[in-house]
């Protein structure tokens, strides 16, 4: 257990009240920071948290405005335009982690860690709910010999909205993202104009408008599968469980086509559910990344480096506590060659 306490910037909001509440399940004793605006919130958070304490930060200030207290990793849980967190983990050697930033914006992170490869892990983390998509995919993937292409669809629910920095990043990915990327026959393209328009199926089989979105899972799922077509579409509006007459949910789907191991062609649709929405899916894959960049999970931390959330988050672990905070995995549909198709209700 390390004794230094982790900050948490933005430690009182939405995601980091489900980050820091998880974190605080797993790990009783963990010091946590919570870095925050309004102090008086974030006090009233810490002292029901236990072993926390709220702090006022400086992003303008080389220190964070915390002086020479040691910290045992960073991770904000918005858009910190100034990298003032990056500098401030790379100054101290620390992990630092970030969840905001769009695959169009990640050059000053990328360039903060060439320019001293050395000094500390760094998380990408800007994957859909960091890592709820990725983790999965590559684990149904294993299914596959060989992927041909990974379509993702997220939706999210319009009541599933969080506080201010969350809300101001959410206008800035689906308003203000010039082109969203996609890799087409082995080619990445930006998709832009009526090439970044689609529709999305809902768990529930409603179709759905959507647009096209750059998170990290493009470039990550690509990478990793081989698959020469990727893309990551949006939707937002009434989810599934809300036209049932239920509270609002958040779903991910996941379509996998390729061949099997013995050659045949294959095709798979799953989905990911939370009942309560994006936010515990998201808290859930910064208390994991972490757990594990300071060897809380009982690895080794890992070394320098540069990383994508599902590099670090290990499949079997992950889905299990998934399952834990009350999300779900569904298998939708499998087709094989001969046109068979199966559909399951849950995957457990």
């Amino acid at each position: 257990m390390p004794s230094d306490p982790i900050l948490l910037v933005g430690g009182a909001g939405t995601v980091g009240r489900h980050a820091a509440r998880q974190l605080r399940a797993a790990h009783p004793d963990l010091p946590l920071l919570l870095g925050s605006r309004d102090l008086a919130k974030a006090g009233e958070f810490a002292d029901a948290l236990g072993q926390a304490e709220a702090v006022a930060l400086d992003l303008r200030g080389d220190d964070l405005g915390i002086g020479r207290r040691s910290v045992g990793a960073v991770a904000v849980l918005f858009t910190d335009r100034r990298l003032a967190t990056l500098r401030f983990a790379q100054a101290r050697g620390v992990p630092h982690l970030s969840i905001s930033p769009l695959l169009h914006e990640i050059g000053p992170e990328v360039g903060s860690y060439m320019h001293r490869p050395n000094a500390a892990p760094v998380v990408l983390g800007t994957e859909w709910l960091v890592g709820a998509t990725t983790v999965p995919a590559l684990d149904f993937a294993r299914e596959f010999r060989r992927v041909d292409a990974i379509r993702i669809g997220a939706l999210l629910d319009d009541l599933d909205v969080g506080g201010p920095a969350q809300r101001a990043d959410l206008e800035h990915v689906t308003r203000t993202t010039p082109a969203a990327l996609a890799r087409r026959d082995g080619a990445y393209v930006w998709r832009t104009g009526e090439d970044a328009t689609a529709n999305f199926r809902a768990v529930d089989g409603t179709d759905m408008a959507a647009t096209a979105l750059s998170p990290n899972d493009v470039l990550g799922l690509a990478l990793a599968t081989g698959a020469p077509d990727v893309t990551f579409d949006l939707a937002t509006g009434v989810s599934s469980s809300r036209r049932r007459g239920e509270p609002m949910s958040t779903e991910i789907v996941i379509d996998l086509s390729g061949t099997d191991h013995a050659g045949q062609p294959l095709r798979t649709r799953h989905a990911i559910v939370h009942p309560a929405g994006q936010f515990p899916l998201t808290g859930l894959g910064v208390a994991m990344l972490l757990e594990r960049l300071v060897g809380l999970d009982g690895g080794d931390a890992p070394p320098a480096g540069l990383y994508f959330p599902y590099q670090l988050l290990e499949p079997a672990a992950y889905l299990a506590r998934l399952r834990q905070i009350g999300g779900r995995v569904l298998a939708l549909d499998r087709r094989t060659r001969s046109g068979g198709s199966s559909k399951i209700s849950e995957s457990m």
